[in-house]
C-alpha cells in the first residue's frame, strides 16, 4: 500500500505540472507508471516498487506541446480516487490493529 500511495502521490505531482505547463511551447507531458510493476511485485509477494516517470508519446499541436487538459482532468480525477480507496484500505488495517490491542 505505501508503494501505491507514494505512485499516486507522484502521478498528482506530475498532473499538476503537465496543467502547469498546458501553454508553455515545447512541454512535452509526463505519465507516470506502476500498476505493472505494482501487481508483479504483489505476485511475487514483495509489493515494493517504484514508480517510473516517462514522457508521453501524444501528438503535439503547434508550438510542440502535447498537453491535453481534458486528459490530464480525466487522470486527475482518477488519481485522486484511487488514492482516496487506498487510504480507506489502510485506515481499515490500522482499525484492525487497533481493536486487536485493545483486547489484548
Amino acid at each position: 500500500m505505501a508503494s501505491a500511495l507514494d505512485a499516486l502521490s507522484l502521478r498528482q505531482r506530475v498532473i499538476a505540472d503537465n496543467i502547469a505547463n498546458v501553454q508553455t511551447p515545447g512541454y512535452q507531458a509526463k505519465r507516470v507508471q506502476f500498476e505493472d510493476a505494482l501487481s508483479a511485485a504483489v505476485g511475487k509477494g514483495s509489493g515494493v516498487v517504484t514508480a517510473s516517470t516517462r514522457t508521453s508519446l501524444e501528438p503535439t499541436r503547434e508550438g510542440g506541446n502535447n498537453v491535453n487538459l481534458d486528459t490530464e482532468v480525466l487522470s486527475n480525477i482518477d488519481t485522486a480516487l484511487r488514492f482516496q480507496l487506498a487510504t480507506r484500505a489502510m485506515d481499515g488495517k490500522f482499525s484492525i490493529i487497533r481493536a486487536a490491542m485493545r483486547t489484548s
